[in-house]
């Protein structure tokens, strides 16, 4: 079996935008699909995790695209482990046509939780560590790495939003791909229709769960370049914690 996994997908119209490109939410949503195919057919995959209360868990995300994939059109994701160590591991994408044209790439950061203590575990003790079989490190991902995404203080509050039925996956807290959909929201459609997102960037610090409130701070940090970070605030407990961090790149078109 190939180290590098290869899955077509459409775009759907309702996965896609006013300007019939596809929401980016939505092609996150598709490359970890990618990245669950993938591992289910190595044998690290989420159904045989569940199977010993082990769980995948997307630490970091990063996504650089110089173009959507438009309504109705085959697009192909490839992804592949690009390296491991004991309790990460690195995983990357690639957007294409399936014909030599690139849309973008991806790149991003995993651990391997504990479903019942919610706490890293060892990659390695699964199956003696083979997922060192599937490590391909001689294909490019011309992308930078996510890093720590850095605020001034100077943020604004610009929103407060209620996690619902909808927010919340298998593992019990806000699906991954909900942060960034819930994000891309803080920008109106004119907005759009004048810019495009270049590049998306998230780091998750910690789970928000149903009936926490989501604060959403602001802060533009350079030319098209805005910074968002996410409190979670428990009404009843009257705590808060940061639950990820954002950074958004838009240029002009």
């Amino acid at each position: 079996m190939n180290k590098i996994g290869k899955y077509e997908f459409v775009a759907e119209p309702f996965h896609c935008d006013f300007s019939g490109r596809m929401f980016l939410g939505h092609l996150g949503n598709q490359m970890l699909n990618a990245a669950d195919f993938h591992s289910t057919d190595r044998g690290f995959g989420m159904k045989y995790l569940m199977t010993i209360n082990r769980s995948w868990v997307l630490s970091r995300l990063a996504i650089e695209m110089e173009e959507m994939p438009s309504q109705h059109e085959h697009y192909t994701i490839e992804t592949w482990v690009e390296g491991a160590m004991k309790f990460f591991t690195s995983r990357n994408f690639c957007v294409s046509d399936g014909n030599g044209k690139v849309y973008g790439y991806g790149r991003s950061i995993w651990a391997m939780i504990d479903t019942e203590t919610r706490q890293p575990t060892d990659i390695y003790s699964i199956d003696n560590g083979a997922i060192n079989a599937w490590i391909v490190d001689d294909k490019p991902c011309p992308i930078e790495k996510g890093g720590r995404v850095k605020m001034s203080g100077n943020d604004d509050l610009v929103c407060t939003i209620g996690v619902n039925y909808n927010d919340i996956d298998i593992n019990g807290h806000v699906n991954s791909v909900k942060y960034i959909e819930h994000v891309l929201d803080l920008w109106d459609i004119d907005w759009y229709r004048e810019h495009h997102l270049k590049r998306f960037e998230i780091a998750y610090v910690a789970e928000a769960h149903q009936g926490d409130l989501l604060n959403f701070y602001q802060e533009q940090t350079g030319e098209g370049e805005f910074c968002v970070r996410l409190v979670k605030s428990d009404p009843t407990a009257g705590v808060q914690a940061e639950v990820c961090r954002c950074k958004l790149l838009f240029v002009d078109g």
